[in-house]
């Protein structure tokens, strides 16, 4: 499980992006102005951070720019309402790894803490991968089988059946057996971070899943179906 501090002043959005974040395999401390950031961060645990940049009492811009003089390697991911091109490479160029702004969904920002996680050097999800349908477990190369829905099934089968190859929203609601004209797009992805979070805890490295955004998803490991 990844330690990541989230700094974000809006209480809804902090509430939401912390829920999100701990879904999805993170062990997840919230901040809600620089002070907060500077009580709770201990470079030794948060491998990661999630900053906006409008805080109550300053700029986050001017927290990366300590945080890189003081020589601290933490992953840095901006989020914020800014988007002109001048903020985006100047949040770049004092130290962010990645600026994305609040109109990136959920699934983007999951992807953007994935590519990060790879840069750091943390364990990433190579190797043979096996789902067995009759069990309902999955087996992570070099882990215990992590136990599986029926639901987690299904959505597995269908992404490991042709590894590489994205397969649609649509392909993976039908074979959930639903009606996609009418399917709430947000149950599958909450499903989908479901299953990164259960491969999260269980091996300690992400489940070899990418999202193509608006379109679908791809297994990206090498896969084996059993029954």
């Amino acid at each position: 499980m990844q330690n990541l501090i989230l700094l974000e002043d809006e209480i809804v959005l902090r509430q939401e992006l912390a829920e999100f974040l701990t879904d999805i395999g993170h062990q997840v401390d919230a901040a809600a102005s620089l002070a907060d950031f500077q009580q709770i961060y201990d470079p030794a645990i948060h491998r990661i951070a999630v900053i906006d940049l409008t805080l109550p009492d300053g700029d986050g811009m001017a927290l990366i720019r300590l945080l890189r003089q003081q020589g601290h390697r933490t992953g840095i991911v901006v989020l914020t309402a800014r988007r002109a091109t001048p903020d985006k490479i100047a949040g770049l160029d004092d130290g962010a790894d990645y600026y994305l702004t609040k109109t990136a969904d959920l699934d983007e920002l999951a992807a953007t803490l994935t590519a990060l996680k790879r840069r750091l050097g943390e364990p990433e999800a190579s190797g043979h991968w096996v789902l067995e349908l009759g069990p309902r477990r999955l087996l992570p190369p070099g882990f215990r089988a992590i136990p599986l829905s029926q639901q987690d099934v299904t959505v597995l089968q269908v992404l490991m059946a042709e590894p590489g190859k994205i397969i649609s929203r649509q392909d993976i609601v039908r074979a959930l057996g639903e009606d996609f004209m009418i399917y709430d797009q947000r149950r599958l992805d909450t499903q989908m971070r479901r299953l990164r979070r259960k491969a999260e805890q269980a091996t300690g490295v992400a489940l070899p899943v990418n999202t193509a955004r608006n379109a679908g998803y791809r297994f990206y490991a090498e896969a084996e179906i059993r029954d």
